[in-house]
């Protein structure tokens, strides 16, 4: 079977509320190229979005002092939240529960296969590199409001250019080691190192366009950043 993964950002499906034009259609970019090929599988790996990032605020807002842990799990509850509209949207294809936990054992039923937050301490980013060691995938699609990695961040650095590849070693010297909340980068510290020991290859794109995200899916020449 040809089992890609996507980790899908929170961003995408939910900024604010859950954005169901948008995901109508990508589920129509989705079916069209899970029909072109029956071999073809597709597991996503949904983030918190807005809703996190809303609840994570107004908690807060009452606890300044909140622990990274109970801000992480205030996330996790979002990424499930949003994971389980994706299976719904998915229902034909995805018969599997959402998966919470990517170590614990089960098969692959089905075309899709939607999976949502863990545990404390890394992103979803974390969750799909899992997935991808699991199910032996080589690369991961990282769909996100990013549609390029840059040598800084360009809403700070003017001097910032955008990369069409990098090495790991590159990318995580740029982003670090660390995890925290809400942490606004193109692919989650944590998962980048788990990536990098296992070779993996991570494709950083924007996740609204669709047509673009349509080439990645067929080896088609695409807009957005190869890490690996």
């Amino acid at each position: 079977m040809n089992t890609k993964i996507i980790s899908l950002g929170g961003s995408i499906v939910a900024p604010e509320s859950p954005d169901a034009a948008f995901v109508a259609r990508l589920a129509e970019t989705v079916r069209t190229y899970l029909a072109a090929d029956t071999s073809r599988r597709l597991i996503f790996i949904v983030g918190g979005g807005g809703p996190a990032r809303i609840y994570q605020k107004a908690c807060r807002d009452i606890v300044p002092d909140l622990s990274n842990e109970e801000q992480d799990w205030i996330g996790i509850m979002a990424t499930r939240l949003n994971a389980q509209f994706v299976k719904a949207v998915f229902a034909a294809e995805c018969p599997q529960p959402v998966v919470c936990d990517p170590t614990a054992p089960f098969d692959f039923e089905g075309r899709i296969l939607v999976a949502a937050g863990w545990k404390p301490g890394f992103s979803t980013d974390t969750d799909a590199v899992y997935l991808a060691e699991k199910f032996a995938a080589d690369t991961v699609i990282n769909l996100s409001n990013i549609a390029k990695v840059y040598t800084d961040d360009p809403k700070l650095n003017p001097d910032a250019e955008p990369v069409d590849a990098m090495s790991w070693n590159d990318f995580i010297a740029m982003v670090g080691t660390e995890w925290s909340p809400g942490k606004n980068l193109p692919f989650d510290p944590i998962a980048s190192q788990k990536a990098a020991a296992l070779g993996l290859k991570v494709i950083c794109a924007g996740g609204r366009d669709l047509d673009n995200i349509a080439k990645i899916l067929n080896g088609d020449p695409f807009f957005g950043t190869v890490i690996g």
